[in-house]
């Protein structure tokens, strides 16, 4: 998205007023981003923008700070998805019905809903724009607009998925797709793909790729089934620990792995993908494909881009312990929309969530954050209809584990975590602002030692 101006002058006078009263100076450019108001009708004092699990989570929190009637949470959706549900819906595990429920459901009793996308943000004025041109201005705003899926960066999509053999778990209108490609598949081979982009949640390019394996084997179909990951990173998993573990598996149940390959193309009607080999720029391989599960390139939202918000790639730019936007002081982030340097989880979300409420806490009360945010976050990695690698990890990629056994190696316990426990507890606790990840747990688990 390109910049955009906004027409109306935003400062108002009575905003060099408040700057006059005892006490508002020494606050210097943090003051100043708090009382320049936009001359629009509505006004909030926490505006969330994005109503997906940061959003909701913080809009609940804000909710018990400041009152439902001071925050607004900016939301074009009339459905919430579980998305880490989809793993399973594409696996034929779970139902995708179960994965969703009404976006009114899901918003805190008494804070406002305001259905419709944000079409431009003025951190300067504190206001943003909707799509009907409509301002809304704030005291503080929290940015939690998710990611972009780029489907369309790879020639042949999306239209390719309206041909059968290809799915992607990564999209409400496609997850259901992969399911019937495995129920579907005969024989040759069955592709999974990552890309060369960051992504949400990059365990699950993989996961499906061992629940499709597990069921060609209950289904007799693995003899004349060969399982292929072309990824476009040059390890299996960032985390050395979980790699090792991941490592093993694919030779145990004979997998192939491509490193340094990205998904360019589809030619759904052949049933082809072509790769480009990144260390060989130019080079591309055509692969004939029984079966093609797709991740798809991933990128901030368009809104993001080119603001004075955003990092030059489009994040938004915060300070990686606090969550405070560097550079605007009253503007806080949560989630994939961040330059958050570690991986795009709901799990990252929920420990993000109970840094940030501090951070705000301080803020509002004109003190620096002290609660720094590590970097948690976790990865199911699901090996199997009934096991589970329960990843946890920090900004340094080393394993922060809340239990105090071995989670590298597949459990059915994690399984059940996974598939029952996880949904309900983001349900009935992150979404109401009451999860704020395992840290407690791991403390107590492990004797106050992590």
């Amino acid at each position: 998205m390109s910049n955009m101006r906004v027409v109306s002058t935003c400062l108002c006078a009575r905003s060099f007023v408040h700057l006059l009263r005892p006490g508002v100076q020494k606050m210097g450019c943090f003051q100043l981003h708090t009382t320049a108001r936009c001359a629009a009708k509505d006004y909030y004092e926490v505006l969330v923008l994005g109503g997906g699990s940061g959003g909701i989570t913080m809009g609940a929190r804000m909710k018990r700070k400041v009152g439902a009637e001071n925050v607004a949470i900016v939301e074009p959706q009339e459905k919430h998805y579980y998305q880490p549900l989809w793993t399973l819906v594409g696996a034929g595990a779970k139902q995708l019905a179960k994965s969703g429920r009404p976006t009114a459901s899901v918003i805190p009793s008494g804070v406002k809903w305001i259905k419709s996308r944000v079409k431009e943000l003025d951190p300067d004025k504190n206001c943003i724009r909707l799509e009907d041109d409509k301002k809304i201005s704030y005291k503080y705003l929290i940015v939690s607009l998710g990611l972009q899926l780029h489907y369309e960066k790879i020639k042949g999509l999306p239209e390719g998925f309206n041909y059968p053999k290809i799915g992607s778990n990564y999209s409400v209108h496609t997850v259901e797709k992969t399911w019937k490609a495995l129920q579907d598949f005969k024989e040759g081979n069955a592709i999974f793909t990552f890309p060369n982009t960051p992504v949400k949640c990059g365990g699950a390019p993989q996961k499906i790729m061992y629940l499709s394996e597990a069921y060609l084997r209950k289904t007799g179909k693995r003899p004349k089934a060969n399982i292929i990951f072309n990824t476009s990173l040059g390890v299996t998993f960032t985390v050395e620990k979980y790699a090792n573990s991941l490592l093993e598996i694919i030779k145990a149940r004979n997998i192939a792995v491509n490193y340094k390959r990205n998904l360019i193309e589809v030619r759904a009607d052949k049933q082809e993908a072509v790769f480009e080999n990144l260390d060989k720029p130019g080079e591309t391989e055509v692969y004939q494909y029984e079966m093609l599960h797709v991740t798809p390139p991933m990128g901030p939202p368009d809104v993001l881009m080119n603001n004075p918000v955003s990092d030059a790639a489009g994040w938004l730019d915060v300070d990686k312990e606090t969550l405070q936007h560097k550079k605007y002081h009253n503007v806080f982030g949560i989630g994939d929309c961040t330059n958050l340097p570690t991986s795009k989880t709901a799990a990252a979300v929920a420990a993000q969530s109970a840094v940030l409420d501090k951070t705000i806490s301080l803020i509002m009360k004109n003190q620096l954050p002290t609660k720094k945010y590590d970097g948690y976050t976790s990865c199911p990695l699901v090996t199997g209809y009934n096991k589970v690698i329960l990843a946890e990890f920090d900004y340094n990629s080393q394993p922060l584990e809340t239990f105090p056994i071995d989670q590298s190696k597949e459990r059915l316990l994690m399984y059940i975590m996974k598939a029952d426990l996880m949904p309900f507890l983001y349900w009935n606790g992150l979404l109401k602002g009451y999860w704020g990840g395992p840290a407690p747990i791991r403390k107590l688990l492990h004797l106050g030692m992590k």
